[in-house]
């Protein structure tokens, strides 16, 4: 499975996805800070499954249609920073879609995640993420789940990783930093949260109009889980 994950920039980088999903061959992809007014029902061959309805900023996921068939979507409002209740650009901050193999029969989930800005604090989007992998749990109880997607983290990332763990999910960085707007915030902001996957490696792609570089997850599903998560 390819899954590219991309933060558009309020949108702004709308205009790039048909040619990322044909030149990466992408089965699923992922976005955060989407117009959802202004988005296709299909890119490049993928179709949408789900995009969020209540943010000003919204996500989106699309998936291979002649691949998989989406059988459940779950879009989660989250803890909000201050930031959420001032300027009010994200109601729901995790979609996740339980996918089924048409060819094999069985179910993964895949999930844009898009966390709380720097304004808030590390504990705050700890808190988010820990949620919105629970949350991923009941969508589909001990199925192989993969989270992409701005975690908005670019530091400390050793004990969100230990937290994660805690949790039964493995983090992954993609190969070189997704963030180069402004120099001292620079880092790793886009990456993976999953259980159940083998991730083979995580690429940043070459930026394009959005301050977020796209980020292409390469995966495979290893086995389903015994259930829990752990």
């Amino acid at each position: 499975m390819k899954v590219i994950s991309y933060n558009l920039n309020k949108h702004r980088a709308a205009g790039e996805l048909t040619e990322l999903v044909e030149k990466h061959e992408v089965d699923v992809l992922c976005l955060q800070e989407c117009d959802t007014n202004d988005i296709p029902h299909q890119v490049g061959g993928l179709r949408l499954a789900e995009a969020t309805q209540r943010n000003r900023l919204g996500l989106a996921v699309y998936y291979r249609e002649n691949t998989f068939r989406a059988e459940e979507v779950r879009a989660l409002s989250l803890k909000k920073s201050l930031h959420d209740y001032v300027l009010k650009p994200a109601e729901e901050r995790m979609l996740g879609v339980r996918l089924r193999d048409i060819d094999t029969g069985r179910d993964v989930i895949v999930a844009s995640f898009h966390a709380a800005p720097l304004t808030a604090l590390n504990s705050l989007r700890r808190h988010q993420i820990r949620t919105a992998l629970s949350e991923l749990e009941n969508l589909g109880p001990g199925l192989p789940a993969l989270m992409v997607g701005d975690y908005n983290y670019p530091v400390f990332k050793e004990n969100l990783g230990q937290k994660v763990r805690d949790q039964g999910y493995e983090l992954t960085l993609s190969d070189a930093r997704t963030y180069t707007r402004y120099r001292f915030f620079r880092g790793h902001y886009d990456f993976a949260t999953s259980v159940g996957f083998d991730i083979a490696h995580i690429r940043t792609l070459p930026q394009g109009l959005s301050d977020h570089l796209p980020i292409l997850i390469t995966a495979e599903v290893t086995a389903r889980r015994p259930g829990g998560l752990g």
